[in-house]
C-alpha cells in the first residue's frame, strides 16, 4: 500500500531571523514609500491616510508569503481562505491602486526572498515616478471651466466676441460651453486650457479691465474626485 501513498514536497525551511529582516527591511521600504505619496500624490483623497495603510500592506504579504512558501499545506489552505473575501472599499482615482499594487509588489518579493529586487525595484520606481512628477510640473496644464458673469449693456454679440478675444489670448484652447441672459445679465461658461497660475492672474486683470465689474469664477472641474 505504500506505493499509494502520495508524497507532496518539503516546503522551505523557515527561518525566524530572515523573516525579521524582511519585516524590518519592508518596513523602512513602506515608510518610503508613504512618504513619496504624500509627497508627489496627486490623489484629491486623504492621502496621509491611505499611506499609512503601506506598511500594513508590505507587511503582512511579506508574512503571508513566506509562511506559505514554507508549507504546500498552507499553500493549498490560503487558496481556499481568500476566496471566501471581498474588499468593497472602492478605490476612487488610479495613483491609488498603483501604489498599492507597488506595496504588494514589494511585499511579495520579500516575502520571497527577492530582497535585492524588492529594495532596488521599488526605489527605482519611486525614483522615476518622482522624475515624471518634477518634469510634468515643470510644464503644468491647467484645465478648467470658466464661468463668467457681466451685464449685458452694449450689443451682446459684440460682447461675446470681445470676451472671447481676451480669454483667447491667455489660454491654449478654449471652448464656450454655455450663454445664459437674463434680465440685462449674461452668463457665459468655457472650457479652457491654462498655463498655471501666472496666466490665469493675467487673464484676471485683463477682464476686469475690459469689463468693470465683472464677475468670475473658476472651476476645476477635471480633477474632482468622483463620488
Amino acid at each position: 500500500m505504500d506505493r499509494f501513498n502520495l508524497q507532496f514536497p518539503a516546503g522551505a525551511p523557515l527561518s525566524l531571523v530572515d523573516l525579521l529582516i524582511h519585516l524590518a527591511i519592508g518596513l523602512v521600504l513602506a515608510l518610503v514609500m508613504r512618504w513619496h505619496f504624500e509627497r508627489f500624490g496627486s490623489s484629491h483623497s486623504n492621502r496621509e491616510e491611505l499611506g499609512g495603510v503601506f506598511p500594513f500592506i508590505v507587511l503582512t504579504t511579506t508574512l503571508i508569503i513566506t509562511v506559505v512558501k514554507s508549507s504546500l499545506a498552507l499553500s493549498l489552505g490560503l487558496v481556499g481562505a481568500l476566496s471566501i473575501v471581498r474588499f468593497r472599499t472602492p478605490i476612487k482615482e488610479p495613483e491609488e491602486l498603483a501604489y498599492l499594487f507597488l506595496a504588494i509588489a514589494v511585499g511579495l518579493s520579500l516575502g520571497a526572498d527577492q530582497v535585492v529586487a524588492a529594495t532596488l525595484g521599488g526605489l527605482s520606481i519611486l525614483g522615476a515616478i518622482s522624475v515624471i512628477r518634477y518634469v510634468r510640473r515643470g510644464h503644468e496644464q491647467t484645465r478648467l471651466f470658466l464661468s463668467v458673469d457681466f451685464d449685458e449693456g452694449g450689443d451682446q454679440a459684440q460682447r461675446i466676441e470681445s470676451l472671447g478675444g481676451i480669454i483667447g489670448r491667455h489660454v491654449r484652447n478654449m471652448d464656450l460651453r454655455r450663454v445664459d441672459a437674463r434680465e440685462g445679465n449674461l452668463e457665459a461658461t468655457y472650457f479652457i486650457d491654462v498655463d498655471g497660475p501666472p496666466r490665469i492672474s493675467s487673464l484676471i486683470e485683463d477682464l476686469n479691465e475690459a469689463f468693470p465689474g465683472i464677475g468670475l469664477s473658476f472651476i476645476d472641474q477635471t480633477r474632482m474626485p468622483s463620488i
